[in-house]
């Protein structure tokens, strides 16, 4: 029971990274830390794209699932199985990476747009 809950929290964590990787760029804006951060993170997400890696999030969610039941693994990464389950949409490792590229645009936008002012 221990580690279905253990999983359960790095599927939050995931979800976290996920939705700062989207706006962090707001709070960027404000916080050098957080845009060091930010930047790092989508570095770090368009390279697990580009060299065909899962998060480590990922495996770290299997193996805690793999502990508890072995049937509970799934395979794939973290974002084509959820993304999956909620929209019953397969989504393909190149549709990620062009949106994973578009929020690199859009987030180079923002930061370039502040500085502006």
């Amino acid at each position: 029971m221990v580690f279905v809950i253990l999983a359960d929290i790095v599927v939050f964590m995931h979800f976290i990274w996920i939705i700062f990787l989207i706006i962090g760029a707001i709070p960027g804006i404000r916080y050098p830390v957080v845009k060091f951060v930010h930047i790092t993170g989508l570095v770090f997400a368009v390279i697990l794209q580009i060299v065909d890696w899962y998060c480590p999030l990922t495996y770290l969610e299997l193996w805690l699932r793999m502990h508890h039941d072995p049937m509970l693994e799934y395979p794939g990464s973290f974002i084509s199985h959820y993304v999956e389950q909620m929209v019953y949409l397969e989504v393909s490792r190149l549709a990620v990476f062009a949106v994973t590229i578009l929020l690199v645009f859009v987030n180079i936008w923002i930061y370039g747009k502040r500085k502006k002012k």
